[in-house]
């Protein structure tokens, strides 16, 4: 028998006939003898309402009632989903976060999982129960009620797999797993059967969307085997798991991109100790994301500081940038905000040359200028121009033929 944790996502029960659906195939589940614990989101589209609601009655909503008022979304869900299982004539229990005790931090809105205790739900399971449990929330040591920011029932439910020792944590969605790149943009993006957590979390980082990167980190940390599948059919999905022998035989995974992308250049900096920690500081401070910075020097002791932060913060930081620039006394600031990131993905450019070539040469082909560049062991990501990102993901992704199981060996 064996224990099996399973994620649906808002699409997966946006209305009570879908709720129906997914209860019947996960009493389907218990019926082959496992033992089932359920997380579910909130139905699509119940979270941007709450979001609208709350900026309609107070201009800046109060983090802890908006918490509050996010989690409701979830409990709707997994009340129906017991009805819907015990009106095919099973038993079912729906548990909230601070039911199950989901401790997380007092960060409201944004909070991280701290500990979950797993004796009320082994007890339900040892009952022969199917426990349904709210994503996406959770509660603190003093019983405030948090969320875990977009994307947090992904995390919940890892984080359950991995405290109930499950034997693997099933997220399903409305794609059908994860695809060599986004299959909207270009037709001949492939389905990857089996994907390393350190792809995955690269990928998740990078731009795709079909996994929450705070989820892959816990499936990472604690072994869990999380399969990526689609709600709607019954295909085999996307396993993600350690890496094997056959995953370095692939050049290239996968093919991301993000458009939520700026560009902030200071001119003329002075190249001298502390200068640097002047300036992201206080970007850091406000809570901005620092994704890519480059240095260049100039003759002297002036050197220029280029770097990237999320276009929805990039006003904000234009802001804090501008008053710091002034008081260190660099020349300018400028900046941009139609740019993309571009990057291409996998582990086997550790043990391969010439990957990173091969992108500079297909872009240089293309007519797109790279702007900035950023490495690590398993990823090289270029920041290009907005309106050729489309362009560039369909080159890159004919190039390192991710539309085929076997790969050229680029030398």
């Amino acid at each position: 028998m064996a224990l099996i944790v399973q994620k649906f996502g808002g699409t997966s029960v946006a209305n009570t006939d879908k709720i129906k659906a997914v209860a019947q195939k996960v009493i389907k589940y218990q019926q082959e003898g496992n033992q089932m614990v359920v997380v579910l989101s909130a139905m699509s589209g119940e979270t941007n309402r709450f979001v609208d609601m709350a900026n309609d009655v107070q201009s800046i909503p109060d983090p802890r009632e908006m918490d509050v008022l996010l989690s409701s979304g979830e409990q709707v869900t997994v009340a129906l989903f017991s009805m819907a299982v015990k009106d095919e004539g099973f038993d079912s229990i729906s548990l909230l976060g601070d039911q199950v005790k989901i401790i997380t931090d007092n960060m409201h809105t944004k909070a991280r999982i701290k500990s979950i205790h797993t004796e009320l739900i082994n007890k339900h399971l040892n009952d022969g129960k199917i426990v349904v449990v709210a994503g996406f929330q959770g509660v603190t040591e003093d019983k405030h009620i948090t969320t875990l920011g977009r994307g947090g029932s992904d995390t919940t439910a890892v984080a359950l797999a991995a405290s109930l020792n499950a034997d693997k944590c099933e997220i399903f969605t409305d794609v059908e797993g994860v695809f060599t790149t986004d299959p909207n943009i270009c037709s001949a993006a492939r389905k990857i059967s089996r994907i390393s957590y350190d792809e995955m979390l690269e990928l998740a980082s990078l731009g795709a969307k079909v996994l929450d990167i705070r989820s892959v980190g816990l499936a990472k940390r604690y072994k869990v085997p999380v399969h990526v599948r689609s709600t709607f059919t019954d295909s085999e999905g996307t396993w993600v798991v350690e890496e094997d022998k056959d995953m370095e035989s692939m050049l290239v995974s996968g093919v991301a991109y993000s458009k939520n992308e700026a560009r902030i250049t200071i001119s003329k900096v002075q190249d001298t100790p502390g200068v640097a920690s002047k300036i992201f500081l206080p970007i850091s401070d406000a809570g901005i994301v620092v994704d890519m910075i480059i240095q260049n020097t100039r003759a002297g002791e002036l050197t220029d500081l280029t770097f990237t932060v999320p276009r929805t913060d990039y006003e904000k930081a234009m802001k804090i940038v501008q008053i710091v620039s002034k008081e260190i006394g660099a020349e300018n600031v400028t900046g941009s905000d139609d740019i993309a990131k571009i990057s291409i993905v996998g582990v086997g450019m550790r043990n391969h040359s010439g990957i990173a070539t091969t992108m500079f040469h297909v872009l240089a082909r293309e007519g797109i200028n790279i702007k900035m560049i950023s490495t690590s062991e398993i990823k090289v990501s270029c920041v290009i121009e907005e309106k050729y990102t489309e362009l560039a993901v369909r080159s890159l992704h004919e190039a390192f033929a991710l539309d085929k199981d076997n790969q050229p060996v680029v030398e």
